[in-house]
Protein backbone atom coordinates (compact mmCIF):
# COMPACT_ATOMS: atom_id res chain seq x y z
CA UNK A 1 0.00 0.00 0.00
CA UNK A 2 2.93 2.32 0.56
CA UNK A 3 5.55 3.77 -1.77
CA UNK A 4 3.59 6.29 -3.83
CA UNK A 5 5.15 9.47 -2.40
CA UNK A 6 8.30 9.45 -4.50
CA UNK A 7 10.42 11.84 -6.54
CA UNK A 8 9.90 12.42 -10.24
CA UNK A 9 13.44 11.64 -11.33
CA UNK A 10 12.89 12.86 -14.88
CA UNK A 11 11.95 16.34 -13.62
CA UNK A 12 14.47 16.68 -10.78
CA UNK A 13 17.77 18.53 -11.17
CA UNK A 14 20.95 16.51 -10.81
CA UNK A 15 22.07 18.12 -7.54
CA UNK A 16 18.60 17.69 -6.04
CA UNK A 17 18.49 14.06 -7.16
CA UNK A 18 21.83 13.44 -5.45
CA UNK A 19 20.53 15.00 -2.24
CA UNK A 20 17.27 13.04 -2.44
CA UNK A 21 19.24 9.80 -2.78
CA UNK A 22 21.40 10.84 0.17
CA UNK A 23 18.31 11.25 2.34
CA UNK A 24 16.99 7.89 1.16
CA UNK A 25 20.32 6.27 2.01
CA UNK A 26 20.30 8.10 5.34
CA UNK A 27 16.95 6.64 6.35
CA UNK A 28 18.11 3.24 5.09
CA UNK A 29 21.25 3.50 7.23
CA UNK A 30 19.17 4.50 10.27
CA UNK A 31 17.04 1.39 9.81
CA UNK A 32 20.13 -0.80 9.66
CA UNK A 33 21.68 0.70 12.79
CA UNK A 34 18.50 0.88 14.88
CA UNK A 35 16.81 -2.31 13.72
CA UNK A 36 18.42 -4.81 11.37
CA UNK A 37 20.16 -5.30 8.06
CA UNK A 38 17.18 -7.09 6.54
CA UNK A 39 14.74 -4.36 7.62
CA UNK A 40 16.44 -1.99 5.17
CA UNK A 41 14.81 -3.85 2.30
CA UNK A 42 11.41 -2.63 3.56
CA UNK A 43 12.17 1.09 3.33
CA UNK A 44 9.44 3.12 1.59
CA UNK A 45 9.68 6.34 -0.38
CA UNK A 46 6.90 7.80 1.79
CA UNK A 47 9.11 7.92 4.87
CA UNK A 48 11.98 9.41 2.87
CA UNK A 49 9.64 12.27 1.99
CA UNK A 50 8.80 12.67 5.68
CA UNK A 51 12.48 12.84 6.63
CA UNK A 52 13.13 15.56 4.04
CA UNK A 53 10.00 17.50 5.03
CA UNK A 54 10.89 17.55 8.74
CA UNK A 55 14.54 18.37 8.01
CA UNK A 56 13.50 21.31 5.84
CA UNK A 57 11.08 22.62 8.46
CA UNK A 58 13.16 22.24 11.62
CA UNK A 59 16.58 22.76 9.99
CA UNK A 60 18.09 20.15 12.27
CA UNK A 61 21.85 19.69 12.41
CA UNK A 62 22.71 17.22 9.67
CA UNK A 63 25.68 14.91 9.28
CA UNK A 64 26.82 14.02 5.78
CA UNK A 65 29.22 11.24 4.89
CA UNK A 66 30.10 8.70 2.23
CA UNK A 67 29.82 5.04 3.11
CA UNK A 68 30.06 1.67 1.45
CA UNK A 69 26.80 -0.23 1.31
CA UNK A 70 26.16 -3.96 1.05
CA UNK A 71 23.32 -3.19 -1.36
CA UNK A 72 25.57 -1.03 -3.59
CA UNK A 73 29.11 -2.35 -3.06
CA UNK A 74 30.68 -0.86 -6.15
CA UNK A 75 30.69 2.79 -5.09
CA UNK A 76 30.53 4.79 -1.89
CA UNK A 77 27.11 6.28 -1.25
CA UNK A 78 26.46 9.80 0.01
CA UNK A 79 24.43 9.70 3.23
CA UNK A 80 22.50 12.42 5.09
CA UNK A 81 21.46 11.69 8.67
CA UNK A 82 19.85 13.59 11.52
CA UNK A 83 17.18 13.00 14.16
CA UNK A 84 14.43 13.17 11.51
CA UNK A 85 15.94 10.49 9.31
CA UNK A 86 16.03 8.42 12.52
CA UNK A 87 12.39 9.26 13.23
CA UNK A 88 11.37 8.35 9.67
CA UNK A 89 13.21 5.03 10.02
CA UNK A 90 11.27 4.23 13.21
CA UNK A 91 7.94 5.16 11.62
CA UNK A 92 8.83 3.00 8.63
CA UNK A 93 9.33 0.05 10.97
CA UNK A 94 5.99 0.59 12.75
CA UNK A 95 4.09 0.80 9.48
CA UNK A 96 5.84 -2.13 7.83
CA UNK A 97 5.50 -4.41 10.85
CA UNK A 98 1.76 -3.85 11.15
CA UNK A 99 1.35 -4.16 7.39
CA UNK A 100 3.09 -7.55 7.48
CA UNK A 101 0.93 -8.73 10.37
CA UNK A 102 -2.13 -7.48 8.52
CA UNK A 103 -1.14 -9.60 5.51
CA UNK A 104 -0.83 -12.59 7.81
CA UNK A 105 -4.25 -12.05 9.40
CA UNK A 106 -6.00 -11.35 6.09
CA UNK A 107 -4.32 -13.78 3.71
CA UNK A 108 -2.41 -16.13 6.02
CA UNK A 109 0.79 -15.10 4.27
CA UNK A 110 3.51 -17.22 5.88
CA UNK A 111 6.16 -15.08 4.21
CA UNK A 112 4.78 -11.91 5.85
CA UNK A 113 4.58 -13.60 9.26
CA UNK A 114 8.17 -14.85 8.97
CA UNK A 115 9.48 -11.36 8.16
CA UNK A 116 7.37 -9.80 10.93
CA UNK A 117 8.87 -12.20 13.49
CA UNK A 118 12.38 -11.02 12.58
CA UNK A 119 11.28 -7.44 13.30
CA UNK A 120 9.39 -8.18 16.52
CA UNK A 121 12.06 -7.06 19.02
CA UNK A 122 12.74 -3.84 17.13
CA UNK A 123 9.03 -3.21 16.85
CA UNK A 124 8.49 -3.54 20.62
CA UNK A 125 11.32 -1.08 21.36
CA UNK A 126 10.02 1.40 18.80
CA UNK A 127 6.43 1.13 20.03
CA UNK A 128 7.60 1.98 23.55
CA UNK A 129 9.34 5.13 22.29
CA UNK A 130 6.35 6.31 20.25
CA UNK A 131 3.16 5.20 22.03
CA UNK A 132 0.95 7.82 20.31
CA UNK A 133 2.01 6.77 16.81
CA UNK A 134 1.84 3.07 17.65
CA UNK A 135 -1.70 3.44 19.00
CA UNK A 136 -2.62 5.26 15.80
CA UNK A 137 -1.46 2.32 13.67
CA UNK A 138 -3.39 -0.19 15.77
CA UNK A 139 -6.51 1.98 15.76
CA UNK A 140 -6.27 2.40 12.00
CA UNK A 141 -6.04 -1.31 11.25
CA UNK A 142 -8.92 -2.18 13.59
CA UNK A 143 -11.21 0.40 11.98
CA UNK A 144 -10.11 -0.51 8.46
CA UNK A 145 -10.94 -4.17 9.07
CA UNK A 146 -14.46 -3.20 10.13
CA UNK A 147 -14.92 -1.09 6.99
CA UNK A 148 -13.75 -3.95 4.77
CA UNK A 149 -15.80 -6.55 6.64
CA UNK A 150 -18.96 -4.44 6.27
CA UNK A 151 -18.22 -3.72 2.57
CA UNK A 152 -18.63 0.01 3.14
CA UNK A 153 -19.44 1.65 -0.19
CA UNK A 154 -17.38 4.60 -1.36
CA UNK A 155 -13.68 5.22 -0.75
CA UNK A 156 -13.97 8.29 1.48
CA UNK A 157 -14.37 6.48 4.80
CA UNK A 158 -11.35 4.17 4.43
CA UNK A 159 -9.29 7.00 2.93
CA UNK A 160 -10.05 9.19 5.96
CA UNK A 161 -8.86 6.41 8.26
CA UNK A 162 -5.53 6.30 6.43
CA UNK A 163 -5.43 10.08 6.62
CA UNK A 164 -5.89 9.97 10.39
CA UNK A 165 -3.00 7.53 10.67
CA UNK A 166 -0.59 9.66 8.65
CA UNK A 167 -1.69 12.78 10.49
CA UNK A 168 -0.20 11.25 13.64
CA UNK A 169 2.90 9.93 11.85
CA UNK A 170 3.71 13.31 10.29
CA UNK A 171 3.75 15.07 13.67
CA UNK A 172 6.84 13.90 15.60
CA UNK A 173 6.01 16.19 18.51
CA UNK A 174 3.28 18.67 19.37
CA UNK A 175 4.35 22.25 18.57
CA UNK A 176 3.31 25.32 16.57
CA UNK A 177 3.71 23.45 13.26
CA UNK A 178 1.61 20.43 14.18
CA UNK A 179 -1.56 21.66 12.45
CA UNK A 180 -0.04 22.08 9.00
CA UNK A 181 2.21 19.03 9.34
CA UNK A 182 -0.84 17.05 10.39
CA UNK A 183 -2.80 18.29 7.40
CA UNK A 184 -0.02 17.32 5.01
CA UNK A 185 0.02 13.87 6.57
CA UNK A 186 -3.78 13.60 6.53
CA UNK A 187 -4.14 14.38 2.83
CA UNK A 188 -1.03 12.38 1.88
CA UNK A 189 -2.52 9.42 3.73
CA UNK A 190 -5.81 9.76 1.88
CA UNK A 191 -3.92 10.06 -1.40
CA UNK A 192 -1.97 6.86 -0.68
CA UNK A 193 -5.11 4.88 0.12
CA UNK A 194 -7.01 6.13 -2.93
CA UNK A 195 -4.05 5.60 -5.26
CA UNK A 196 -3.56 2.08 -3.96
CA UNK A 197 -7.26 1.25 -4.36
CA UNK A 198 -7.26 2.63 -7.91
CA UNK A 199 -4.00 0.80 -8.71
CA UNK A 200 -5.49 -2.53 -7.52
CA UNK A 201 -8.89 -2.01 -9.14
CA UNK A 202 -8.70 -4.67 -11.87
CA UNK A 203 -6.80 -7.13 -9.68
CA UNK A 204 -9.46 -6.81 -6.94
CA UNK A 205 -12.19 -7.12 -9.54
CA UNK A 206 -10.82 -10.51 -10.55
CA UNK A 207 -10.10 -11.75 -7.02
CA UNK A 208 -13.26 -10.39 -5.41
CA UNK A 209 -11.25 -8.52 -2.77
CA UNK A 210 -12.63 -5.41 -1.11
CA UNK A 211 -12.15 -2.26 -3.15
CA UNK A 212 -14.31 0.82 -2.52
CA UNK A 213 -14.11 1.88 -6.15
CA UNK A 214 -15.73 -1.39 -7.20
CA UNK A 215 -18.59 -0.71 -4.81
CA UNK A 216 -18.94 2.75 -6.35
CA UNK A 217 -19.81 1.18 -9.70
CA UNK A 218 -23.19 0.13 -8.31
CA UNK A 219 -24.17 3.66 -7.31
CA UNK A 220 -22.37 5.98 -9.77
CA UNK A 221 -24.08 7.53 -12.75
CA UNK A 222 -22.81 6.23 -16.08
CA UNK A 223 -20.66 9.27 -16.92
CA UNK A 224 -18.79 9.10 -13.58
CA UNK A 225 -16.74 5.91 -13.77
CA UNK A 226 -14.56 4.70 -10.88
CA UNK A 227 -11.53 5.73 -12.93
CA UNK A 228 -12.77 9.28 -13.37
CA UNK A 229 -13.97 9.47 -9.77
CA UNK A 230 -10.59 8.31 -8.48
CA UNK A 231 -8.74 10.94 -10.50
CA UNK A 232 -10.89 13.76 -9.14
CA UNK A 233 -10.48 12.56 -5.56
CA UNK A 234 -6.73 12.19 -5.97
CA UNK A 235 -6.45 15.73 -7.34
CA UNK A 236 -8.33 17.07 -4.32
CA UNK A 237 -6.04 15.32 -1.82
CA UNK A 238 -2.87 16.41 -3.65
CA UNK A 239 -4.06 20.02 -3.76
CA UNK A 240 -4.86 20.11 -0.03
CA UNK A 241 -1.51 18.56 0.89
CA UNK A 242 0.33 21.10 -1.27
CA UNK A 243 -1.69 23.97 0.23
CA UNK A 244 -0.70 22.96 3.77
CA UNK A 245 2.93 22.54 2.70
CA UNK A 246 3.13 26.03 1.21
CA UNK A 247 2.07 27.53 4.55
CA UNK A 248 5.16 26.15 6.29
CA UNK A 249 8.27 28.41 6.49
CA UNK A 250 10.54 25.97 4.68
CA UNK A 251 13.59 27.44 2.94
CA UNK A 252 15.82 24.41 2.39
CA UNK A 253 14.87 21.27 0.45
CA UNK A 254 11.93 23.10 -1.18
CA UNK A 255 12.80 22.05 -4.74
CA UNK A 256 12.92 18.41 -3.76
CA UNK A 257 9.71 18.61 -1.73
CA UNK A 258 7.81 20.43 -4.49
CA UNK A 259 9.01 17.91 -7.05
CA UNK A 260 7.52 15.14 -4.93
CA UNK A 261 4.26 16.90 -4.05
CA UNK A 262 3.48 18.34 -7.48
CA UNK A 263 4.87 15.65 -9.76
CA UNK A 264 6.42 12.64 -8.04
CA UNK A 265 3.23 11.42 -6.39
CA UNK A 266 1.72 11.06 -9.87
CA UNK A 267 4.58 8.99 -11.37
CA UNK A 268 2.96 5.59 -10.89
CA UNK A 269 -0.45 6.94 -11.93
CA UNK A 270 0.91 8.33 -15.19
CA UNK A 271 2.92 5.19 -15.85
CA UNK A 272 -0.13 2.96 -15.47
CA UNK A 273 -2.24 5.25 -17.66
CA UNK A 274 0.43 5.18 -20.36
CA UNK A 275 0.73 1.39 -20.17
CA UNK A 276 -3.06 1.04 -20.44
CA UNK A 277 -3.12 3.34 -23.48
CA UNK A 278 -0.31 1.36 -25.17
CA UNK A 279 -2.15 -1.89 -24.47
CA UNK A 280 -5.33 -0.42 -25.94
CA UNK A 281 -3.49 0.69 -29.09
CA UNK A 282 -1.87 -2.74 -29.47
CA UNK A 283 -5.30 -4.42 -29.22
CA UNK A 284 -6.69 -2.04 -31.83
CA UNK A 285 -3.80 -2.82 -34.20
CA UNK A 286 -4.24 -6.55 -33.58
CA UNK A 287 -7.98 -6.35 -34.28
CA UNK A 288 -7.33 -4.46 -37.53
CA UNK A 289 -4.83 -7.10 -38.63
CA UNK A 290 -7.33 -9.85 -37.85
CA UNK A 291 -10.02 -8.04 -39.87
CA UNK A 292 -7.66 -7.74 -42.87
CA UNK A 293 -6.78 -11.44 -42.64
CA UNK A 294 -10.46 -12.38 -42.48
CA UNK A 295 -11.25 -10.25 -45.54
CA UNK A 296 -8.38 -11.80 -47.50
CA UNK A 297 -9.58 -15.28 -46.62
CA UNK A 298 -13.06 -14.36 -47.76
CA UNK A 299 -11.79 -12.98 -51.08
CA UNK A 300 -9.92 -16.20 -51.73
Amino acid sequence: MFGYIMADRDEMKGKDMDRYRAFYCGVCREIRDAHSESARLLLTYDMTFLAILLTGLYEDETKESEVRCILHPGKKQRVIRNRYTAYAADMNLLLVYHNLMDDWLDDRSVKSLTVAKTLRKSYVRTAERYPRQERAVRRYLAKLHRVEKNNEAGPELAACLTGDLFQEIFVPEKDIWQEDLGKIGYYIGKFIYLMDAWDDLEMDRKSGSYNPFLLMEKTLCTEMTPDRGAEQMLLMQAAEAARAFERLPIIHETEILRNILYSGIWVRYRRKKEDAEKEKQEKTKSNKRNIRITKNDYNK
